[in-house]
């Protein structure tokens, strides 16, 4: 079976990458009010409704990833008996990771704009959302309950929004210092809980 990508799907595949280059260059340089939709499609070299074809929000070109895909059949592939926190830490983390090596700018400037465009934020969650059905899906398939399980969809929300929220803790940072750090820290919140500090020692 040849799982090679045809003449057609590489084309596709070269032309989202276009766009999606050329809207983060705009906003990288100018900001993200400069990356309209009809500037996008002159840098990028296409039609404006080409642009749209692919990208029907314009908020998706710094946010779409395509890895929901990828994501699910990771966290299908997880070691039987596994803990589902650390399921969803390995094959989130994994892909941020991916992203930091691979895109490390990219993924840098998409933390930015969820910061300062409230509309980018809002798109965010939304396909947040959309993610963490997907993921729900596999871990009620790990742990033999229904897909449309409370808890499942609960506990699933609540570590994606966990780390959404590590994701704009950073931006806010100005991106100084490493992401991973923190998302495992917020892992680590999840799995122990919030506990008081410690009183400051009294002073004589």
């Amino acid at each position: 079976m040849n799982d090679r990508p045809t003449l057609r799907e590489r084309k596709k595949l070269k032309t989202r990458a276009a766009i999606r280059k050329a809207a983060y260059r705009l906003a990288a340089e100018e900001g993200w009010e400069a990356a309209t939709t009809d500037r996008i499609a002159e840098e990028a070299d296409v039609s404006p409704s080409t642009v749209v074809r692919y990208f029907p929000v314009r908020e998706d070109i710094v946010l779409t990833d395509e890895n929901d895909d990828v994501l699910e059949a990771r966290l299908l592939a997880r070691p039987a008996g596994e803990e589902p926190l650390e399921s969803l830490r390995a094959v989130v983390l994994e892909a941020v990771g991916t992203a930091l090596d691979q895109e490390p700018e990219e993924t840098r400037l998409r933390a930015r704009l969820m910061v300062e465009i409230p509309s980018v934020r809002a798109r965010f969650t939304e396909t947040t959302a959309e993610t963490g059905r997907r993921l729900a899906r596999a871990l009620a398939d790990r742990t033999g309950r229904d897909a449309d399980d409370l808890e499942v969809r609960i506990f699933t929300a609540a570590v994606l929004g966990a780390l959404r929220e590590a994701t704009l803790y950073w931006a806010e940072q100005d991106t100084s210092g490493d992401l991973l750090p923190l998302l495992h820290r917020t892992v680590d919140t999840l799995k122990a809980g919030l506990t008081p500090h410690a009183e400051p020692p009294a002073h004589p």
